[in-house]
This record gives C-alpha cells, sequence and structure tokens, in this order.
C-alpha cells in the first residue's frame, strides 16, 4: 500500500469515527436541556432569586417533574462511556448492526469488571469500596455501578473499536457441526467476552499511565493560557470541513484532558462534566472557567459573528436577486443564532474563498481567548446558541456566568463579520450567493428544496424524487456508491470511481460543497441533510423494491444468482451486427397499448436508468416469453424476471408499477432461475381484477439492461395495440 492510499486510508477511519461520535454527540441536546431546566429550577436559591417558592419550592408538584428531569439529564451524561461504546460500534459495524451493539454492552460491562476485580486484588480498592490513599485522586470512578479506572468515553471508544474490529471479523464464522449453534452473529458476544477480559487486563496495567498522560498534555494547555485555549478553538473549527471537529473536542469535554474538579466531594473529569456538576450542585456559586473555556467560546461567532456575515453577503448580492437570497440567508443567520448550527453560512463561503473560511478561524479562536480573559463561563450539550445560551447563561444567574459581558461581545462580532465579509466580497468578486451569473440559480438550503418528492403514486410506486435522482447521477450513478450516512449538515458515502462524481451536479441539486478525500466524499447541504438523507435512502429502497436490484443482481434470500451466468456489465453483450438485428425480433410479452418508455410516468423507466426499451398497458391474463433464452433473476414477489438470450442481452420484463407491495399477489410464474424459455411460449397469469383493484397501474415496462445507451438507440415503431407475441418491431441503431 503506497503513502497516498495510507494516508486515504486513515482518513476515511477517522471520518467513520467521526459519525460514529455524531450519534451520541447528538443525544446531548436533549439530555443537556431536561438538565438545565430540571437543576436550575430544583435549585434553591435560583428558586428565591425568581420569586418562585410557591410554585417549585420542595414538594410542589413542578418540583417532582423538575427533578425527574434533572435526575435524567444526569443519568445520560453519567453514562455517556457507555453510549459512546454502543453508538461507536453501531458505527463502525458493516452489517448485523444491532449484534454488534450488543456485544458492545456486554463488552463494556466485561472490561469494567476486570477492571474492578484486578483493583480489589491489588488493593487500590478496600473491601469495603473505599479507594487507598496511594491512588492518585480522580484515578477511580464508578460506571454503571463498578468501582474501575477513570476512562470516560476513551473506555467506551475503546470498547466500540474493538467490538466492531471483532464484529467485523467474525459475525459470519462457521464452527463445527457439534457447536453449530454458536456460529455467525452468536459467536461475536463469545469472542468479545474473552476478548475483553483480556483487554481489562491490559487496562489495568497500561491505563494508569495513559491517564497521566492525558493529565499532563490536558495541564499543558490550561497551563498555555491564552494561546493554549486560542489553539483549542482554532483547530475545532478548522476541522469541520473534514468532519473530524469532534474527535478534537470530545476528549476535552468528556475526559482529563478538560481538567478534573473535586465537586460535592467526588472528582470529576472533562470540561463538560466539570459544568453540568456544578449546575446541579447547589454549593456552586461560580462556574469554574477553567472548565467552561473549553465551551464557551462558540457564542461570539454562532450568535454574532456569522448572522453579520449573512448581513453582508445579502447587502452584496445582487439587487435583482437581493428577495431571493435574503429568505435564504435569514433562514441560515437565523439557524446559527438559534441552534448554533453554523455549517450552512461556513461552508457557503468555505468553497467561494478558502482563505475567508481560514480567518473565520482565526476569529473563533480569538472568541475562545476572549470568553477566559473576560471570565465569561457558560456551558453546552451541543452548538451554542440562543437556547443553550439561555439555560446555562442566562437562567443560572449573571454571577455564575457573567453572561452579560457577552453581550457587548456579540455587537463587536456582529460589526467585524460584517465589514470583514462585505470587504472581500466586493474587494474579490467572490461568487457567494445572490452574485451568481444570471443563467445561475441562487440556491441555499431551505428545506423546501429538500422535500420536493411529489405525491407517490399508487401503493408502492417509485416517488418521482427528482432531488434524489439528481443525487444519484451526480454521484454516477447507484452502483458507483456505497451506503449513505450523514451527519448535522453533510451526506457522507465511498465512492467507487470518483472520476463519475460530477460536482456540479450535486451543487444543483443545492450543495455548497463537495469534499474528497480517497474514495470518501462528503456532500455539503446544511442542517436539512437529514430530510435529505432520509428522502435518498428512502428512494433508493423503493427502487430496489421496484425492480431496481435485477440491473445488479443482488441475491435474495433462497434465491442463489449465479453471478457470472447473469452477467450484466455492457461488455458481456456480442456487439456484433447480427446480433443487434437479432434485438428485432423481440415480440410483446403482453397484450395491451403499447408506449414509448420515455412517455410512462415512472421516474426510474422514463429516463432510463434501468435501460432503454418500451411499455405496455397489460390488457389480457397472459405473459409470454419475448425471445428465446435463459431466466437469470426472478424477484421475490415474481413481479420482475430477467430474461437472458444468446447475444447477452438481459432483458428486464416487469409487470405493473409498484406491484411490489402485493408481496406476489395477482401473478403467478411458471418460470424459475435457470430454466430455458422459447420465444411465444406461455411463461405466466396474471390476475387483472386484483391488480387494479389495488389501484396499481398495469403499465409494465420492458428493457434492455446491458445495452450500451451511449452507443445505441432502442426505437419503438409499433403504436397503439399489440397482441401478446407480436412483433413490437423495435431495433437498435447506432449513434
Amino acid at each position: 500500500m503506497n503513502k497516498n492510499k495510507k494516508e486515504n486510508q486513515i482518513f476515511l477511519t477517522l471520518q467513520t469515527i467521526g459519525r460514529a461520535f455524531f450519534l451520541p454527540v447528538s443525544i446531548l441536546p436533549v439530555a443537556g436541556l431536561l438538565l438545565g431546566l430540571g437543576a436550575s429550577f430544583t435549585n434553591p436559591k435560583t428558586i428565591a432569586f425568581y420569586h418562585l417558592d410557591g410554585l417549585l419550592a420542595q414538594g410542589t408538584p413542578m418540583n417532582y417533574v423538575l427533578t425527574v428531569m434533572n435526575n435524567v439529564g444526569l443519568a445520560v451524561f453519567a453514562n455517556l462511556p457507555l453510549i459512546f461504546a454502543m453508538a461507536v460500534a453501531l458505527g463502525m459495524a458493516k452489517k448485523e448492526k444491532g449484534v454488534a451493539v450488543l456485544s458492545s454492552g456486554l463488552s463494556f460491562i466485561i472490561m469494567h469488571t476486570t477492571i474492578k476485580t484486578l483493583l480489589v486484588f491489588s488493593g487500590k480498592i478496600l473491601p469495603d469500596g473505599t479507594v487507598s490513599e496511594k491512588v492518585l485522586d480522580g484515578a477511580i470512578s464508578s460506571v454503571l455501578g463498578i468501582q474501575t479506572l477513570e476512562m470516560g468515553v476513551f473506555g467506551g471508544i475503546i470498547v466500540g473499536l474493538g467490538v466492531a474490529f471483532l464484529h467485523n471479523r467474525f459475525y459470519k464464522t462457521k464452527l463445527p457441526a457439534a457447536i453449530s449453534f454458536f456460529s455467525g452473529v452468536r459467536f461475536v458476544p463469545i469472542i468479545c467476552t474473552f476478548a475483553y477480559i483480556v483487554v481489562g487486563f491490559i487496562s489495568f496495567a497500561i491505563w494508569p499511565v495513559i491517564q497521566q498522560g492525558i493529565f499532563s498534555i490536558g495541564r499543558v494547555v490550561t497551563g498555555s493560557g491564552d494561546i493554549g485555549i486560542f489553539i483549542f478553538g482554532f483547530m475545532e473549527r478548522i476541522l469541520i470541513p473534514f468532519g473530524l471537529h469532534h474527535i478534537w473536542y470530545i476528549p476535552f469535554w468528556q475526559t482529563g484532558l478538560g481538567g478534573s474538579a473535586m465537586i460535592d466531594g467526588t472528582m470529576v473529569s472533562g470540561a463538560q462534566n466539570i459544568f453540568f456538576a456544578e449546575l446541579v450542585s447547589p454549593n456552586t456559586t461560580r462556574f469554574s472557567i477553567d472548565a467552561a473555556k473549553f465551551m464557551t467560546g462558540k457564542y461570539s461567532f454562532m450568535m454574532g459573528g456569522l448572522p453579520g456575515a449573512a448581513l453582508a453577503m445579502y447587502h452584496c448580492a445582487k439587487p435583482n436577486k437581493k428577495k431571493i437570497v435574503g429568505g435564504l440567508l435569514l433562514s441560515a443567520a437565523l439557524t446559527s443564532f438559534l441552534t448554533g448550527i453554523t455549517e450552512p453560512i461556513e461552508f457557503t463561503f468555505l468553497f467561494v474563498a478558502p482563505f475567508v473560511f481560514v480567518v473565520h478561524c482565526i476569529f473563533a479562536g480569538i472568541s475562545f481567548a476572549l470568553m477566559r480573559i473576560l471570565d465569561i463561563a457558560i456551558g453546552t450539550t451541543f452548538s451554542c446558541g440562543l437556547i443553550d445560551f439561555t439555560l446555562y447563561g442566562i437562567l443560572p444567574g449573571s454571577s455564575k456566568t457573567h453572561w452579560v459581558r457577552l453581550l457587548p461581545i456579540f455587537v463587536i462580532y456582529f460589526v467585524l463579520y460584517y465589514f470583514f465579509f462585505k470587504f472581500v466580497i466586493q474587494k474579490w468578486n467572490l461568487k457567494t450567493p445572490g452574485r451568481e451569473d444570471d443563467d445561475e440559480d441562487t440556491k441555499l438550503y431551505t428545506k423546501d428544496d429538500y422535500n420536493t418528492m411529489r405525491d407517490s403514486r399508487k401503493q408502492g410506486a417509485v416517488a418521482e424524487d427528482t432531488v434524489s435522482q439528481a443525487i444519484i447521477d451526480g454521484l454516477g450513478g447507484l452502483d458507483n456508491f456505497g451506503d449513505v450516512t450523514c451527519c448535522a449538515t453533510r451526506l457522507r458515502m465511498r465512492v467507487n470511481n470518483m472520476d463519475l462524481v460530477n460536482e456540479a451536479a450535486l451543487k444543483r441539486t443545492g450543495a455548497m460543497g463537495v469534499i474528497k478525500k480517497g474514495s470518501g466524499i462528503q456532500v455539503v447541504y446544511g442542517p436539512t441533510v437529514s430530510v435529505i438523507k432520509s428522502n435518498l435512502t428512502e428512494y433508493i429502497e423503493k427502487i430496489k423494491e421496484h425492480g431496481m436490484e435485477a440491473s445488479f443482481a443482488q441475491e435474495k434470500p433462497g434465491r442463489s444468482i449465479d453471478l457470472n451466468v447473469l452477467n450484466l456489465s455492457e461488455d458481456s453483450v456480442n456487439e456484433n451486427y447480427e446480433s443487434l438485428e437479432a434485438i428485432n425480433q423481440i415480440i410483446a410479452p403482453y397484450k395491451g397499448k403499447i408506449y414509448d418508455i420515455e412517455n410512462i410516468s415512472d421516474k426510474i423507466f422514463n429516463t432510463k436508468v434501468l435501460g432503454d426499451g418500451f411499455a405496455i398497458e397489460i390488457e389480457g391474463d397472459e405473459i409470454i416469453a419475448p425471445t428465446d433464452g435463459t431466466v437469470v433473476n426472478v424477484y421475490t414477489t415474481e413481479h420482475a424476471f430477467i430474461i437472458q438470450d444468446k447475444f447477452g442481452h438481459n432483458i428486464l420484463i416487469h409487470v405493473g408499477l409498484g406491484i411490489s407491495g402485493l408481496s406476489g399477489e395477482g401473478i403467478k410464474l411458471f418460470k424459475k432461475i435457470g430454466d430455458t424459455v422459447k420465444k411465444g411460449e406461455k411463461i405466466g397469469t396474471l390476475d387483472r381484477n386484483a391488480i387494479t383493484k389495488a389501484g396499481i397501474s398495469l403499465v409494465s415496462p420492458v428493457t434492455f439492461l446491458n445495452v450500451d445507451k451511449a452507443k445505441y438507440g432502442i426505437k419503438v415503431e409499433k403504436t397503439g395495440n399489440v397482441e401478446a407475441g407480436e412483433e413490437t418491431v423495435i431495433f437498435i441503431t447506432k449513434k
């Protein structure tokens, strides 16, 4: 493996890990909301300050509700290592993900139980459960009621990564017949059990050394003062385009890298953990700036700076485009201000002028340093918008957070970003939204742009989701990319051939940018990406249900397909004149009205994703073979099958549009995979009444899956009605 391949693989692995981190991180806002409200309004000092004794005093119904909210929020934060273990295993497992999650939870318990047992044997934990005085403060904590080494989320990540590796390696393991019950996925938790007993021993031996190293690095960052926190803030932003920022800040938030503090008799490690422990403590009079400095710095540019940049882009837009771009930028600015999700604006200028993004990262680093200098201590759960500012800045009181000092910083950052962006946009004529050429669309990730899926046709038909189809086309087709995932703002996937990716086409779907690295690709859409991802994955699933699996030779349980026989590549076709001429002899497999494939309503067929051909609206009850050949694929519900002729042409015969929703009802096929058929032979029947009663269209396509559409065109000369077995008089001509 050469250096570039190694670098690409490392990037892809880190990207996958970062994506796995996002799931537990995305839980934090809900947990933080419960904890913020619960802790604030069960704290006697807060209740007294707001004169709410009659409503919220101890023993009142609302106090019970808020106490439950507080405890639920605390439980989530207290068990983040376990949540990370399961989430990382989920994100890294290739198949059978549920088994990986179960195995990670089991392995997490086994590892920490092993460590506790060894701590007792070594005398570091005494028989009564007390910790020996020889143990460093904060080195031992309790996880799920188990006294163990303080490994924080690192412990969860170690479990998640290891279990995912073992799972991907062993989930198809075959064992001897006598113990075959434990084969396959059942073997995964077994191997993980023994593996994490060993990991427990190893962790007991080496983690204290690692722990010392972590604390030392944390002390270096803390000891570097303003420079150290500037570097932290700069790195947190500069890693955004690579999707690796979670890997950077999570250790500071959740482990000893972010410091340790004794709170109400308990040693707490990690900046975010310290903040929330102080939030719920009735003894806290001032939040620790040493912990909050890893969080507070984002408020300035998220709530002040980037909205200012959005206003600058609006003022620099062309007069005839201001109305359009105004709504888009207002939406993006409000998203940043309210929720702290900034990528919509950041990626708008990242790909127009990368140097501007670098300056923005410098401003971010300065903001982190300013918060420390001004002693402003406001925590966060996920991203620093108005919601978190209210919960963790205003509600606890200015005496604890000094939130009032942040108000002039908002104004300063708003003005700074406004004039900086306005200057660089006009100076270098940057093509920010509203400054595009007149023949280009002005787009910026509104929800409506990604919710354009039209009404689905009758019962299970493929929806005409033009955005999803455009994304598929931009990625080079379905066979060019793998599973689609997303983070807060980006679609992520691997592609087989990066040369087939059309960045311009993807940007026309509303993407703000495309990031390529090795075989990994990220398409940036903004905060509505989850809607885009859901639409896209559902669209792909419906394509497959609708017969697309035939063109990719996907196997179905219990229906083995010989891929060598199926051979759907265009290279398999004997492209001499005689073979092409022979296609003229194709006959109609049904009685009915014939249509050009481009004139039917189904998006998959009329765009020739499944090849060129024709369609017949069935008026009979027989299905006959359109040519001599072999049945090489049959869909499980028998609504679609492929016949391969002697020249290697793969002909898809697809009954109805959306008929897969009937689960095979209304169709009876007499042939199975591997059977030979003769042209004109009756090979199936259908119950038109049952199909039409279900509201399903009887328009039935016949397409040539592996004929190169770029070289050959299929023309249908037969029009009007056609009898089953009648020559359709189609032919292929060289273009």
